[in-house]
């Protein structure tokens, strides 16, 4: 039908103020884990999930207790801040990595045409229903509808090697309907129904809506972001997805809290450890309570306690 169907994304093309009752997510990008706020209380939580540490926090707990244990609890303290220390180093440099990147494209360059000029913004300013100029080596800045092309048959050729580290070029065409408004796409009023956002790389399925007819569109028609324009002196799109939208970061997911072969062993191990100290304890104990229930007062003479029998009587 000339309308899109239910759940269906609908962009306007150099309307967007139509996409305001959509929430349609801009097209900055965030791939670090941390703020600056964040930072210690996400880090440690993360960091306790290791069972290791959480062992050792647990034993430092009953190490302060003075009626449970005798031994100076700093011999717990010492060693497990310098671990929790170092590793939220680590973990705090590497995001820091991931901040500077993460700014170093969203402030990337694009040349974008709003009302009826031509003018550069960073990426992270671009929005849903623009239409972009992109021109020879340059990075595709969000999912594009490949409107037109300088190459015959408006036809451009893109490198995916960010998306799936192919390096051989792929073909992607432009409908000769949207390439005849090439000299016109300051007024380009095209509306474009399509799936919603996912991380499928090879599939899209939608439609165009262009001067009262319907134009099916597919994955051949788009443009991805990540992708690199190649061999192509120039070409014009319609941002169709932006930023967390687009499919290379449907496709990233979050930064993953690293955990090595070793971090599992070390696991298994403390969990062993804990359920054979358990053990002992649970037999030592039962053991106590039935000599002092056979010696009774006598007991004292093996271990000496503050009240005996008589005391409290």
């Amino acid at each position: 039908g000339d309308e899109g169907d239910e759940g269906d994304r609908i962009v306007y093309a150099n309307d967007p103020e139509k996409h305001q009752d959509f929430y349609y997510e801009g097209n900055a990008i965030r791939t670090s884990r941390y703020t600056w706020y964040s930072f210690l209380p996400m880090n440690l939580f993360l960091q306790f999930q290791r069972v290791a540490n959480a062992y050792f926090l647990v034993l430092l707990i009953l190490q302060l207790i003075p009626q449970i244990s005798s031994l100076n609890p700093v011999s717990t303290i010492v060693p497990l801040v310098g671990v929790l220390a170092a590793t939220a180093i680590k973990d705090g440099y590497d995001d820091i990595v991931r901040h500077r990147s993460d700014r170093e494209i969203n402030n990337r360059n694009a040349r974008v045409l709003r009302e009826r000029t031509a003018g550069t913004i960073p990426w992270h300013e671009v929005v849903v229903g623009d239409i972009l100029e992109v021109n020879n080596n340059d990075f595709i800045a969000a999912d594009l509808l490949l409107l037109a092309s300088t190459e015959e048959n408006d036809m451009c050729y893109i490198e995916t090697a960010e998306l799936d580290g192919e390096t051989n070029l792929k073909v992607r065409q432009a409908l000769k309907e949207t390439a005849a408004e090439r000299d016109r796409f300051e007024d380009f009023d095209g509306i474009v129904y399509c799936e919603p956002p996912n991380n499928r790389l090879y599939k899209f399925d939608g439609r165009l809506k262009l001067k009262g007819k319907v134009h099916p569109l597919n994955i051949d028609n788009l443009l991805l972001r990540g992708c690199r324009l190649r061999n192509t002196r120039k070409i014009h799109g319609l941002v169709v997805f932006a930023g967390p939208d687009t499919k290379l970061m449907q496709n990233s997911g979050k930064a993953p809290f690293k955990r090595t072969g070793i971090d599992r062993l070390m696991n298994i191990l403390v969990i062993a450890i804990f359920v054979i100290l358990f053990i002992l304890c649970l037999i030592c104990a039962v053991s106590s309570s039935i000599l002092e229930s056979r010696l009774g007062d006598e007991f004292e003479a093996f271990i000496p306690r503050e009240f005996s029998s008589t005391n409290l009587i």
